[in-house]
């Protein structure tokens, strides 16, 4: 090692585990030490929880979920010889239970540590499992302070971080996380890494999840942050990686010592906990001339493409995890089953898709069209079922019933029906997994029929907005530089086709004013009258939100899908069904 210099090897193992699965799980870490080891790593840190999976929900409060977590950490001694491991995982102490890291040393299990900050807001439930730890950890290895943290620790300020920081001297923050996905979620977090590195003058190294697990996507992108808010490395996004790295923490002291706002911070800083620190053994020295890793080239994803990924990742995993190979989805010639149709093929492959078109007296030939021809770019099985005859039949079933009432939502609604047990009847019979394929706008306001299309077992684009669903379809055919969803697909006007002539537009607001509108009220909370004033008319405004508001048993009653927006239905909202609060 050169004079002065004081250099840690780290590896971040940003990987895709399983909720449960424990053999799994535990033989994809083991892999990824050794992976670590062969770069002569001197620490490779996991992501949170990483042997439970995440978030593991109610499975917490079965005792014998919480002991096979504990044999499983145990059974990864023997392959940590050599190397320092930290590896999320559950921790049992005196019945009670915490989110805890353990730090494993030469095959030893040598310290554990309990995060400090539960979250227990939007789709995070921790308060409701876990204990909160109340002592921050520095570990010294090679003669640099390493604080180690999970993950909203890092996100509350003057706490643990700064308490390892300044109190303690942590040259390196290393936070071991499983943050899922929203747009917008990526720059946020790199903002705050940024901001915590400089304000700090430490390293900060950050290794997150990747995978899809239900209605959650956890995007990886791990980084690595120098002392002056650098980027130094990023890991892949949406797929696993490990990412290697050499931390020359030998000139932080001096930056520090000369960083007058950091002095002044240092000494008004009044330390909220008591720190634990830890030495462990020395590993290789090094020399940076002989042995530097070469920098990885991991581009960033522009914001509809990081959508996209997500979108791809999240159907990919709830499918293969769930024990599915194939499956089913109506093809209607529109842009939403498009879109879904595409996403699906991305993540499991063409030969595993199944479309079926279910045209009725009220289906246009061109959508009809635009379906065969979406099947033909997609190179996947098309089934055309009509549905004329089976409609005819249920109107004569109920014209006793219904005598001479006018056709009305009673009859559309009959026919999404049908095309909704059609799809289940041939999931049950194949085995394929049903897609739906509404979307955020349409499942905001009840734009959507129980036991039709809202049937199946994952709705790959329910927090996807309309006007979102379009930008997607558009650069998917620049990406691909052909029109796999055909450009009469993408133009025609919006139609559930239930009946003559309709249009979406003769039951909604146009979607470039009900997706704003729905943002603000679903996704920002605000009342009406905070929305009209941004220019929006009164009573829009008002029939969106009745329409929101009333539509809570559909969607309660609907399949999971993907977060893709900072709020969704479902783990994020969680609004009673029986209510006369009105904002």
């Amino acid at each position: 090692m050169r004079a002065g210099n004081k250099i840690l090897r780290i590896a971040l193992a940003q990987i895709n585990v399983t909720v449960g699965d424990f053999p799994g799980n535990e033989q994809k870490v083991k892999e990824y030490i050794h992976r670590a080891k062969e770069y002569d790593a001197d620490v490779v840190a996991f992501p949170e929880l990483t042997l439970t999976g995440y978030p593991p929900e109610d499975l917490l409060l079965r005792p014998q979920f919480i002991q096979d977590n504990l044999k499983c950490l145990q059974s990864v001694f023997p392959d940590a010889e050599g190397i320092t491991v930290i590896i999320g995982f559950v921790d049992l102490v005196s019945d009670k239970i915490f989110n805890a890291a353990a730090v494993i040393n030469n095959g030893k299990l040598i310290h554990i540590y309990h995060k400090i900050h539960l979250p227990n807001y939007g789709v995070f439930d921790e308060k409701r499992y876990f204990e909160p730890g109340d002592r921050p950890l520095i570990l010294e290895i090679n003669e640099v302070k390493i604080g180690l943290n999970i993950c909203e620790d890092i996100w509350v300020e003057d706490s643990v971080i700064e308490t390892q920081a300044l109190s303690t001297g942590a040259e390196v923050i290393l936070n071991i996380s499983s943050s899922p996905y929203h747009s917008g979620k990526v720059e946020d977090r790199e903002n705050l890494l940024k901001s915590t590195a400089l304000n700090n003058r430490a390293n900060v190294c950050y290794v997150n999840l990747v995978g899809g697990q239900d209605e959650l996507v956890f995007d990886g992108n791990s980084l690595i942050v120098n002392e002056n808010g650098e980027i130094l490395e990023r890991g892949k996004q949406f797929e696993e990686d490990l990412i290697l790295f050499d931390i020359d923490v030998s000139k932080i002291q001096d930056l520090r010592s000369s960083d007058n706002s950091f002095q002044t911070k240092k000494r008004k800083f009044d330390p909220p906990y008591k720190v634990e620190l830890f030495e462990l053994p020395a590993s290789k020295v090094r020399d940076l001339e002989k042995e530097a890793l070469q920098r990885q080239s991991r581009s960033k994803l522009d914001p509809i493409s990081e959508v996209y990924h997500a979108l791809v990742l999240g159907t990919r995993d709830y499918v293969q995890k769930n024990g599915f190979k194939k499956v089913v989805l109506g093809l209607s010639g529109g842009i939403d089953s498009a879109l879904t149709a595409v996403i699906a093929v991305d993540a499991l492959g063409e030969e595993n898709i199944i479309g079926v078109s279910m045209p009725s007296a009220f289906s246009s030939q061109s959508s009809v069209d635009d379906a065969e021809l979406l099947a033909r770019n997609l190179k996947i099985k098309l089934l055309n079922i009509p549905i004329q005859e089976t409609f005819e039949a249920y109107k004569k079933m109920l014209a006793t019933c219904f005598a001479d009432l006018p056709f009305d939502i009673t009859e559309e609604n009959i026919q999404a029906r049908i095309r909704g047990n059609i799809i289940m009847a041939l999931s049950n019979k194949f085995g394929w997994l049903a897609l739906t394929t509404g979307n955020k706008s349409e499942v905001s306001v009840g734009y959507c029929t129980l036991y039709g299309d809202m049937a199946g077992g994952f709705a790959v684009i329910k927090d996807v907005p309309k006007t979102l669903v379009y930008k997607l379809a558009r650069n998917l055919n620049k990406i691909k530089g052909t029109e796999i969803i055909p450009e009469n697909t993408l133009v025609k006007p919006p139609s559930a086709e239930l009946r003559p002539d309709q249009k979406d537009e003769d039951s909604l607001p146009p979607y470039d004013i009900l997706d704003p509108i729905l943002a603000e009220y679903v996704e920002k909370e605000a009342n009406w009258e905070q929305i009209v004033k941004m220019g929006f008319d009164e009573q829009v405004v008002c029939k969106v939100i009745r329409l929101v508001d009333s539509s809570e048993y559909k969607r309660r009653q609907g399949p999971p899908g993907i977060k893709i927006t900072p709020l969704a239905f479902g783990k994020d909202r969680r609004m009673p069904i029986t209510n006369q609060y009105r904002l």
